[in-house]
């Protein structure tokens, strides 16, 4: 049975996004959330090396612009930003200073339709979508225009299947790490990198994939 329709899933992403946006906004982030975020700045950091230190980044869906400032520590780097919600990329304005606003051009774009021409950027960055993604159908859909827009890499997200299974995370919302791959050769990628959230268990997953046609 296939998903819904993109248009749909990115809606649906928008709203749990905003809603943990929200908690966050409303008050500090508890020690957990914390953590998490030091470790996922961490994961990109790594990426990023990997990727080669990209010049020219695309972060889509990016939201309030969780990963702005640490896109922004390499001095040369800039950072082009979508999301398909005007009003979120309004509200990202308001969380950053100005020096690294200097470095970030915002566009209103859908991840599945990106308003740039081929091979546009050296590397797309897309982590908290991605990682939502449930439909095969879907992630093919988006590793298709990632592969048209971007000229060498792309770094996601992906919650996989772990050996352990930790809390109550939903099935349907963990990829096959097989599964995953494939989709990844089908469209184009080669996988460059990975690194594991917490080894073993039921993880979040980022990947560094290279343009290989």
């Amino acid at each position: 049975m296939s998903g819904p329709p993109p248009s749909k899933v990115e809606l649906e992403f928008a709203r749990h996004h905003d809603q943990e946006h929200a908690q966050v906004c409303r008050q500090p982030a508890p020690r957990r959330l914390r953590l998490s975020f030091w470790r996922d700045e961490q994961m990109v950091r790594n990426a990023l090396k990997v990727a080669g230190e990209p010049g020219l980044v695309l972060d889509v869906a990016c939201g309030a612009g969780r990963f702005w400032p640490v896109l922004a520590e390499h001095a040369n780097r800039v950072i082009l930003a979508a999301d398909p919600s005007p009003d979120m990329l309004e509200h990202a304005l308001t969380h950053h200073g100005g020096a690294l606003l200097k470095r970030v051009k915002t566009f209103p774009s859908s991840a599945f339709t990106i308003g740039l021409s081929a091979n546009a950027v050296d590397c797309i960055f897309c982590l908290q979508l991605f990682r939502h993604i449930c439909a095969s159908e879907h992630r093919l859909a988006l590793l298709r225009e990632f592969h048209r827009v971007s000229r060498d890499t792309v770094i996601v997200s992906v919650q996989i299947e772990g050996r352990f299974k930790i809390g109550h995370s939903s099935q349907h919302s963990l990829a096959g790490k097989a599964d995953v791959e494939a989709e990844f050769r089908q469209t184009g990628f080669a996988v460059l990198w990975y690194q594991d959230f917490v080894p073993g268990f039921a993880l979040t997953r980022v990947y560094v994939l290279r343009k290989t046609g």
